[in-house]
Parts: structure tokens; sequence; C-alpha cells
């Protein structure tokens, strides 16, 4: 895959709000409080009875408690989980439910994953080619979008309930001090190398810039509008900046015009897609044995209508399934499911390929599967299960016109080639893969607060470690694998680049879409004294390598590694230790 993959669309901040705007836009009064650490999440704001109190009741009264108590309620999810573990199963019994909603979680990390990786960037990429943008604008934009999906939309999916604002909090900085540290320790042990330093400190700054307002937000505990853009403003800027740094240095080193290579590094590359890059070289030379110039037709053929469906939704590739490990392969058994549903629903374009990915019987599917889905996921499927007149539902009314339009689309192109509007199939991936990532995020969300509820655990330690870890864990592999393949410095830039995005259109964003013309500012209430724990923590970490790494004259060993790896478990445990209340300030 060639240097495309770092373009990125611009308009996913618009999707988002799609997406999540009704759960901000169905409140009305004085503003609503997101509670950013306390463990009665939703108690003491009108909600009545906190949900948690459910532990406290009897066996054979926590089904009624969890079924008339409001604040038990998901507004939002496709599935109960409260009444699946007090409801469905016996009080007896409540460990396989629990251990069922642990094993649906992490397979919920790997949707989002492949979501956003093998559908969601690809037509960002493809977007943006169309669009004309440059490789430095698309590279910390658009890329940024890609990379960040999962993040991003777990981030506005929480802050749409005060009840779990505390994941957001804790995901946003979690995740912030998991890459940081052991992360960024990790390349640092794997292969030492000397950093970037121009990139490192501009990020390094920005960072701890966001982090500093970030934490005066929780300081004076509310949000306002001009706050929440602001957020949004220090990331054009940043954007600008890293144009402007990397226009200067080209021009200092006397270079023309041309396009900075993918290992640029300001750029916030996401580095399994520079393995993929790697790779595509290799294969285009004899480097590669795995070519497969021997399985080429000699003579020019075209495939049938059927043929082409059934090879398009062949999620495996022979090939590659023969030289993989066997741990490689059970992994792709278990998505294999999720790639296929993908394939009938996400329209994927591929500016790299001759025919731009064209595969006529399936993106004429694609037409009726992809609005099918958009309207079926939309607030849960209300929206397409509301009946017109209380007879016709709208799904069946959408179903009906895409038919209409796939029928016109399959008539009127040719398998062979692509038409001239096959680019508005890369926005149709865009909005359904957005799609696909909101519901899985919001199911994510969900299970970590029936969790949270089942174990007496704060939304902000659920964050800062079950959400970063799995939002960060495909991260921290691809960043490892790079730079044990020799691309380290990469590697690293990679690691402060990207969460930048997250911390300010995270926070920025999921307020902003809590905000409605009579509810101009968000509250956030950090009444635990985890939630400070946590924002000095990072910006310890932070400060840290902003005076260590320069002192060591950017030259990153394994005693650098070592540090920062030790310093994250003793945050961890200084964090479990205040959730389980071992350490807990003293009343004056």
């Amino acid at each position: 895959m060639g240097p495309l993959w770092a373009l990125r669309v611009a308009g996913a901040l618009s999707v988002a709000g799609a997406l999540a705007g009704h759960g901000g836009s169905q409140r009305s009064g004085p503003p609503a409080a997101l509670d950013a650490g306390t463990r009665g999440d939703g108690a003491g704001h009108d909600r009545g009875v906190d949900c948690r109190e459910v532990r406290k009741r009897n066996s054979s009264e926590r089904c009624r408690f969890v079924r008339g108590t409001p604040d038990c309620r998901l507004d939002d999810g496709f599935l109960d989980y409260l009444g699946g573990a007090f409801c469905a199963f016996p009080a007896a019994l409540l460990p396989l439910p629990v251990g069922l909603y642990v094993l649906w979680l992490l397979y919920l990390f790997v949707i989002l994953g492949v979501t956003a990786e093998k559908f969601f960037c690809p037509n960002l990429s493809a977007i943006s080619t169309t669009l004309k943008l440059s490789h430095n604008v698309a590279g910390v934009t658009f890329l940024a979008f890609g990379n960040g999906a999962p993040d991003v939309f777990s981030a506005v999916v929480a802050f749409s309930d005060p009840r779990t604002a505390g994941l957001a909090v804790g995901a946003v900085f979690g995740a912030g001090i998991f890459v940081t540290t052991v992360v960024a320790g990790g390349i640092a042990l794997v292969k030492p190398f000397a950093a970037a330093s121009r990139p490192f400190l501009r990020d390094v700054i920005f960072y701890m810039v966001a982090v500093f307002l970030t934490f005066l937000i929780l300081y004076f505990g509310h949000i306002t509008l001009g706050e929440a853009l602001g957020y949004l403003g220090l990331y054009v800027f940043y954007v600008f900046t890293v144009v402007l740094c990397t226009w200067i240095h080209r021009w200092q080193r006397g270079d023309g015009p041309s396009q900075p290579g993918p290992w640029e590094p300001g750029w916030a590359v996401r580095p399994s897609q520079a393995v993929d890059w790697v790779q595509g070289v290799l294969r285009s030379t004899a480097l590669w044995p795995y070519a497969g110039d021997e399985y080429r037709p000699l003579l020019p053929h075209h495939d049938s209508s059927l043929h082409i469906l059934g090879t398009a939704l062949n999620p495996l590739d022979k090939q590659k399934w023969r030289r993989k490990p066997w741990y490689w392969r059970l992994f792709k058994v278990l998505k294999v499911p999720v790639e296929l549903v993908l394939l009938l629903t996400v329209p994927v374009v591929d500016p790299d390929k001759d025919d731009l990915n064209w595969k006529r019987p399936l993106n004429c599917l694609h037409i009726i599967t992809g609005p099918l889905l958009c309207i079926l996921t939309l607030n849960s499927g209300a929206y397409g299960l509301y009946q017109i007149q209380g007879v016709f539902p709208v799904w069946a009314l959408v179903a009906l016109a895409s038919s209409v339009l796939a029928i016109i689309i399959f008539v009127t192109t040719r398998n062979e080639e692509p038409p001239k509007y096959h680019c508005v199939f890369a926005f149709l991936g865009f909005l359904v893969s957005a799609m696909w990532i909101n519901a899985a995020a919001t199911e994510l969300v969900n299970i970590l607060r029936t969790l949270g509820i089942i174990f007496d655990l704060s939304n902000t330690v659920l964050g800062l470690t079950l959400l970063a870890w799995g939002n960060s864990i495909g991260d921290t592999f691809s960043d490892l694998t790079m730079a044990r393949q020799g691309y380290p410095r990469m590697a690293f830039s990679a690691c402060f680049g990207g969460i930048i995005f997250n911390i300010l259109v995270g926070v920025g964003l999921g307020c902003l879409l809590q905000m409605t013309s009579s509810q101009m500012a968000v509250k956030l209430e950090p009444d635990s004294l985890l939630v400070w724990i946590l924002a000095g923590a990072l910006g310890l970490s932070l400060v840290f390598s902003f005076v260590v790494v320069p002192a060591q004259c950017f030259q990153l060993g394994r005693a650098y590694g070592t540090c920062l790896i030790l310093y994250y478990l003793a945050f961890l445990c200084v964090a479990l230790l205040t959730e389980f209340q071992v350490i807990h300030l003293v009343p004056t």
C-alpha cells in the first residue's frame, strides 16, 4: 500500500456530532453535571436512587430494583446488560453473565479495531485523495481522525450521559499516560534511538498545554462553549504549527516543493500502516517471496458478477493463511465474522488499485445494506423502527428506495470499469463505518458501566484501565513492531502526536455536543481524589520526558524506557489503592 494510506477526510467531526447529538438535545433546563470521578455517577443529579444501591439489596429484590430504578436504564444501546445480569440469571450464577460480558467487551475492541483499520481509514484516504489535500495537512488531521476514531467515539458516547462521563475523563487521561510511558518506554527498550528533537518538543509542549487546560476545567468544575471551542481551536493551531514547521525544515534544507516521505517525523502515523507500506514495497521487488506472479493468468478474462461477489466477500487470503503462525490464524478466525458483516455493509474505495476496488455486484449491494445499517443503528434503531402513519416502517421505505437505486447503478455500470461517481462510495463507506464504530462504542460504554455497578468501581478507574488499555492495545503492538523493524523514531513520534488529537477533540467535541441553546455550559465534577491523581500523574510524566530527553541529547536508551514503565506501574498501584479507599483524604 502506497503513501496514500496517510490521507484522512475532514468531516468526521460533523458525523460524530450527528451520531451523538441526540444525547444532548433532549435535555433542557439547568446544565447537567457530568460526574468525572465519583462512585455514585448520577446520584445527586435529580435521578433518584443510585443504581449502585442494587448490590445492597436482597437477591430476590435486585431484578425489581433494576427494572424500576430510572438510574439503571440505559438510554442508548441494543442490549440490557443490567437486566441480563440481575434478572436473566439467579444470584448464585452472577459470575456467568459477568464472564460473558468480559468476553463480549474484548470482542467489541476487536470490532472497533477492524472497522477503523480496514474500512474507516481506507475510505478517509480515498476521500482525502479526492479532495487533493497535501500530505502534511492530511497526515496531522485526517490520519488522526482515522487513528483516533475508537477513542474519540468512546469519549463522545461517554460524555453524552452524565452517569458515564467519568469513563471519558479516565480513558482520555489513562490512554495518555499509558501511551507516553508504557508504549514510549517499550520502544526505547526494544530499539534505543535518537529522537527527532523539534517534533518531540513541539508535541510534548502542546500536550502539556492540553493537559493543563483540562486540569483547569476540572478545577473550576465546568466547561463553557468558548472553552470547548478553544479545545478544537488549539488542535487547529497544532495542525498549523506542524505544517509550518515542516515547511520551514524543508526550506532550510533547500528542498523543492516535493511532498514529504512517509517517514516524515511530524506525521502522526499509525505504525501498522507503515508495516503494510514496507511490505508493499517488498512485494514490488524480488525481495518478497510471495509476490504471486505465478498465479496471474496469461490472458485477460472477465469474471462473472457472481464470481466477483463471492471473491469480494471472502475475508481470507490463502497465501497469507499458509505462512502465518497459529496464533495469527486463531485471531483471524475470531475476526472473520466481523469482517464478513463489514464487507456486506461497508464499501471501500482504494486509490492504490487500478480499479479503485470497484466490485460492481457488491457495491450495488452496499447501496441497500449501507443505508439500512445507518437507519437501524441511529439512536439504537428508534428511527428505523418508526412507522409512518402507523403502517409503513421507515426501514422498509429506505430499503425500497435504495433497492431502486442499486438496480439503476447495476444496469448502467460494468464490472471492468468503475463509474465516474465511484468516489461517492467512499463517503458512504465512511458514514457506514462511523455508524458501526459508534454502535460498538455505545455497547462498550454500557458494559463498562454495568461492570462498574456490579463490582462497585468508579467510572474513572474503569476508563483509565479497561477502556484505555483496550483502545491503546493495537497501537502498542504496532508501535513495538515498527521499532523492531528499525523505525523507532517514527513510532515514538506517533506516541505523542496521536494522543494530542484524542484529548483536544475528545474532550472538546464530547462536551460541545452536550450543549444546547438553553445549556451553554457543562459541569464537570471531579469529586474523586482519583481524578486529580490521574491528571497529576500524566502531567508529571510529560514533565519528566520534557526534561530528561533533552538532557540526554535526545538519545533514548533502555534506562529511560525502564524508568517510564516503572513509573506507570507505580501510578497504577496508587490509582488502585485510591479506588479501594486505602489512600484517601483525611477530613479536616
